[in-house]
């Protein structure tokens, strides 16, 4: 089999790359796994929250030049600042294009709350979740947090108290309570089955929906605005946004334990438009091994195409880290299963010393987490020492950064992404 471009892994980032190659005209697979971070993520993007010195991040452009000077490893610092802004502002537009729903934009970060009730910074979130701009108060007073009986993944009386904790939020009167909705009966028998995509599904295609909107018109009754955990909308926002022209009232959704059906969407909006535009998903697959010529890559197998050679002539490692398993750690080692490419992290990391992979408090940032394939300012993969011309890597398959501690791993995603895509545009033959 032969394509223009081979993607190894069907996450945010070989997604984004994918969609933008295949809309300039090049024919690309993407062999997907299966596990991708997305599927858990809250549905906001970060670019950059926090610095390594701890520092909080509002103005993303000024702190992208401090980030290159206390971490010239990380892909932002190899790339440069005015390209990252760059690229990121070309993510905002496709994902208006993509109809992700999304706001906020790199000139400064906003707000978002979580389903503990506390406020994190992000880049973009989806519209429906409740967000604010620096100290500004929110805009409605009085608030109903609704939880859903039986569902444990989120906690509308714990999520009130923390809420209110929060400056922007000091003003509002918060009341909590519980939709019954009879027909998730069924998955409530079964605690296992009573996650955010089951209630989804059911909802979809069972639901009386006028008895919905009556019964959250009740619990909300005496408030301006309501608070919901994201089960309402297994694809995108239409359920949602039926529900708020039936109650009259502002819903707003929140991420809830994963899987998370905010992030869900996004990837099965990413992917619907992949496969539009022609692309191919290998569904259930992996990579195994690639196969060299020189200083670039000839060819990979699959696992279910062990016999057959999948041949580019370009290819893009979007794996992800450990929890795809795009990185893979043994007793002695560290490495990446496909091309093992060279491995780098932060200062004092050592891919092959597995004493130098963690700190010794928990709660410190542990420099596993920042280990990955080392890159070049065109994001090419570098194995041996040297750099392959036709491998290049994007998201947190790459390293150098923590993407927990600084809040910056969705950006590194689409950033790296739509970068790549220009280089393989630029380089073909």
């Amino acid at each position: 089999m032969n394509f223009d471009v081979v993607i190894i892994g069907g996450g945010l980032a070989g997604l984004t790359c994918g969609i933008v190659l295949q809309e300039q005209g090049k024919r690309c697979v993407i062999i997907n796994n299966g596990q991708a971070a997305i599927d858990f993520a809250s549905g906001s993007l970060d670019l950059l929250s926090r610095l390594p010195n701890g520092t909080f991040v509002k103005n993303i452009p000024e702190n992208l030049t401090a980030l290159s000077a206390q971490l010239p490893q990380h892909p932002y610092s190899i790339m440069g600042a005015e390209r990252v802004l760059a690229k990121a502002q070309d993510f905002e537009k496709l994902a208006e294009s993509l109809n992700l729903d999304l706001i906020g934009s790199t000139a400064e970060n906003h707000l978002r709350v979580t389903g503990l009730g506390s406020l994190r910074g992000a880049w973009l979130s989806p519209n429906s979740v409740p967000t604010v701009q620096g100290e500004t108060p929110f805009p409605y007073k009085k608030i109903a947090v609704l939880g859903i009986e039986g569902y444990h993944d989120f906690q509308p009386e714990l999520l009130a108290d923390n809420l209110t904790l929060n400056p922007q939020f000091a003003h509002c009167e918060v009341k909590t309570g519980f939709l019954n909705i009879p027909e998730l009966d069924q998955l409530r028998a079964n605690s296992r089955e009573f996650r955010s995509v089951n209630i989804a599904q059911v909802l979809e295609y069972k639901l009386k929906f006028d008895d919905l909107v009556a019964e959250m018109k009740e619990a909300a009754k005496g408030t301006e605005a309501i608070f919901l955990p994201a089960c309402f909308g297994l694809e995108n926002q239409e359920f949602m946004e039926s529900l708020r022209k039936a109650t009259g009232l502002p819903l707003f959704e929140l991420p809830t334990l994963p899987p998370s059906l905010l992030g869900m969407r996004q990837r099965i909006q990413l992917r619907h438009r992949f496969e539009k535009l022609g692309g191919l998903m290998m569904n259930g697959d992996s990579a195994l091994k690639a196969h060299f010529h020189g200083n670039k890559v000839r060819a990979i197998q699959t696992r279910l195409h062990e016999e057959e050679e999948i041949t580019a002539e370009h290819f893009v490692l979007a794996s992800g880290s450990f929890f795809s398993k795009g990185l893979v750690s043994e007793f002695d080692k560290i490495y990446e299963p496909v091309f093992h490419s060279d491995i780098i992290g932060v200062e004092g990391f050592n891919d092959t010393d597995r004493f130098t992979w963690t700190d010794h408090r928990f709660s410190n940032p542990q420099p596993y987490q920042s280990a990955g394939v080392a890159i070049n300012a065109q994001c090419q993969v570098q194995k041996s020492g040297q750099f392959l011309t036709n491998l290049y890597a994007v998201g947190n398959v790459i390293g150098g950064f923590n993407a927990l501690e600084l809040g910056c791993g969705s950006g590194v995603a689409v950033v790296t992404a739509l970068a790549v895509a220009d280089e393989i545009l630029h380089n073909t033959h």
